[in-house]
């Protein structure tokens, strides 16, 4: 099955990293913590825990996401885990990568497996997308 939402983000918070010995890079990396909204096929809420090599200033670097969603897909409602990544030239998103956590699943979503994708708009709607079979 795939269905798709939109989504807004409801908070984007820095978490300190702490770091006795650093590695320099060329690009800073971060961690923060966010919250998001879903409307349409996707209904429902999620916890994110974001984490980036980013230059803000050139619009590249890669990030790795992994979310706590709660609500339903297609009327199916529980809970469950996804993991997406990507990066970033400045222009557009490349080496994409979108997983649903296998056994993370709780109630009528209880098996859940799949894939899917997160799409960024020209008008800048971000979209969430879910390929997904329950078992």
């Amino acid at each position: 099955m795939i269905t798709e939402g939109t989504f807004t983000v409801s908070g984007f918070t820095g978490v300190p990293i702490a770091e006795e010995r650093p590695v320099p890079t060329a690009l800073g990396v971060g961690v923060a913590t966010m919250e998001k909204a879903y409307v349409g096929g996707v209904e429902g809420r999620s916890t994110t825990l974001f984490t980036s090599a980013f230059d803000p200033e050139r619009g590249v670097g890669t990030y790795v996401a992994m979310e706590s969603f709660e609500g339903s897909l297609d009327g199916r409602t529980g809970t469950f885990n996804f993991v997406h990544a990507a990066s970033t030239s400045g222009t557009g998103r490349s080496d994409e990568h979108f997983l649903i956590v296998p056994s993370s699943g709780t109630g009528a979503l209880a098996g859940i497996v799949g894939s899917g994708a997160l799409v960024v708009d020209a008008d800048g709607t971000h979209r969430m997308r879910f390929d997904y079979t329950l078992d």
